[in-house]
């Protein structure tokens, strides 16, 4: 006989916590009563069964990730075990890469235009140097 595993009800906080996609249950239930967790594009309930093949979009940040349910798990283990309880689209990962690129892009464009924050002490005395010895033009 082949080696089965068992089918686990799991609430769908719990799940999102196993799978690693939330640090703690009540962020995840949090997030899930704020509509940025749908089942199948429906709104839900923190505690609405999870059950394997349903589509789970999950909105954190700027990024949404589209998963299907493999397994129903509610133990919490290590992150490659978790990343086997789901199975995310393979457009929201180019999507995820996408807004990643684009938004490490921005940053690099801001720190190039502003340069790296505050001046050091070297580069203060050096400012300093240059104003006093450029000429105002109100000597006249």
């Amino acid at each position: 006989m082949g080696e089965q595993t068992p089918i686990v009800r799991v609430r769908i906080d719990k799940w999102l916590w196993a799978a690693r996609l939330y640090k703690t249950r009540s962020v995840a239930a949090n997030s899930i009563t704020r509509n940025r967790v749908r089942i199948g594009g429906q709104r839900i309930k923190p505690s609405r069964i999870v059950q394997v093949g349903d589509q789970v979009t999950v909105e954190k940040g700027p990024y949404t990730f589209e998963l299907t349910v493999l397994v129903t798990g509610d133990k919490r283990q290590g992150a490659a075990q978790a990343a086997l309880l789901y199975e995310e689209a393979e457009h929201s990962v180019k999507a995820r890469e996408e807004i990643r690129a684009r938004r490490r892009a921005d940053r690099e464009a801001r720190l190039g235009i502003a340069g790296d924050g505050r001046p050091s002490k070297r580069q203060r005395r050096e400012i300093m140097r240059l104003q006093q010895s450029q000429p105002t033009g109100m000597e006249d």
